[in-house]
């Protein structure tokens, strides 16, 4: 099992997410993450709430983490948000988690919300196996 320093350096190379938009690793093994964003206004629209692509970036990411942490290569396959809420906090949590893995596609979920417990989105996807472990 790679360490969190280990993992958080591979995904360092993700740097859209990482760089860009602020996500941090703050937690992952095999089929789990719990990744973090700081909201600034880069990641507001005109209205004042915070995007969906910096949503579905975060949540984006925590599956990349969680499906590829593992050692396995996996890419996604498909993907689809369900905005539930704005956010009333300042940073974004989201988690992901395999539900089901087969030999090629694994299916996960990762919900979004802000530290004050507010719901914000549900994402649904299918990763594709294209390196297996």
């Amino acid at each position: 099992m790679k360490s969190l320093e280990e993992i958080r350096a591979y995904f360092a190379g993700d740097r859209f997410a990482t760089e860009a938009a602020g996500a941090v690793i703050e937690a992952a093994e095999d089929g789990y993450a719990r990744c973090t964003m700081e909201l600034t206004p880069l990641h507001r629209n005109a209205r004042g709430a915070v995007m969906g692509g910096a949503l579905f970036t975060l949540a984006d990411f925590a599956f990349a983490v969680a499906a590829n942490c593992g050692g396995m290569g996996v890419v996604t396959l498909t993907s689809q948000i369900t905005f539930l809420g704005t956010a009333k906090g300042d940073r974004l949590i989201a988690e992901a988690r395999r539900v089901k893995q087969g030999r090629s596609t694994g299916y996960y979920t990762v919900s979004i919300q802000d530290e004050l417990g507010t719901a914000v989105a549900e994402v649904a996807g299918t990763g594709f196996v294209v390196q297996p472990k």
